[in-house]
């Protein structure tokens, strides 16, 4: 009996395995998978999950060159923020000495006067007369008893004190520039500046004037005038000019100067 004939005598169940999947598939579908099955397929899903983890990793080194150039452009920004920080600093440092310079300036005319009121001595040294005769006094001569030197001595005080007493004194004026501003545009300008002119007073002179526009078809008279201190002053002024109050809405002081 040859090897084939005995195993198609044997009673053997060759496909007992594909039987038993089979029937484990059944039951699985019937009951769902079992608690091993459940622990193999979580397994399973850590290990893909893993899987694309190196993947991702490995792709990343291809994103390396991007990287790169984004932290080149971040470091042009910032060098790009500091120049310009460095640019603010210094208009702001310009900035401060232009402020600096601009409040000097506004103060100047009300530093001038301390110049003007010092010009006094200086006429007096150029008229050098008072002075030589200053030296030809000797008012502490030795008390000799020649009455010809004594009379001498005498006449020479009076004319000295005739001198000074014929010696102008020194008025102290000013110069102002006035802004006169009136209610409208369809306010009468060559009325309101005969108005302004019409205020006469002892110590005021009246000088040149031109219209300045404002805005909106307004336009303001601004007028010179010199005035003496000791009889004209601005407080005085604004309120004669005023009281033409249907021509002018206010008056501003935009100059003053000691002359």
């Amino acid at each position: 009996m040859s090897g084939l004939q005995c195993l198609a005598s044997e009673n053997i169940w060759f496909d007992k395995q594909r039987y038993d999947e089979a029937e484990k598939r059944f039951y699985e579908g019937v009951n769902g998978p079992s608690t091993q099955d459940k622990e193999v397929n979580a397994i399973l899903q850590d290990i893909a999950k893993s899987r694309q983890n190196i993947q991702q990793s490995l792709s990343g080194s291809s994103s390396h060159a991007g990287d790169q150039e984004l932290v080149s452009r971040m470091k042009s920004l910032e060098l790009e923020n500091q120049t310009l920080y460095k640019v603010v600093e210094t208009m702001r440092a310009a900035l401060q000495k232009l402020e600096t310079r601009v409040a000097v300036l506004e103060k100047t005319p009300a530093t001038a006067a301390v110049p003007c009121a010092k010009a006094a001595p200086v006429k007096q040294v150029e008229n050098g007369d008072d002075d030589d005769d200053d030296d030809d006094i000797d008012l502490f001569g030795s008390d000799d008893d020649d009455e010809e030197a004594a009379r001498i001595k005498q006449e020479r005080v009076d004319a000295y004190a005739a001198k000074k007493s014929k010696k102008p004194t020194l008025i102290a004026k000013s110069s102002i520039l006035l802004d006169v501003k009136p209610w409208d545009d369809e306010t009468d300008m060559a009325q309101l500046e005969q108005c302004v002119r019409s205020v006469q007073m002892d110590g005021l002179l009246w000088g040149a004037s031109k219209l300045v526009p404002v805005g909106y078809g307004i336009k303001k008279l601004q007028i010179n005038c010199v005035v003496e201190d000791d009889k004209v002053g601005t407080d005085i002024l604004e309120e004669e000019i005023t009281k033409f109050e249907d021509f002018v809405q206010s008056v501003d002081v935009a100059a003053f100067n000691k002359i």
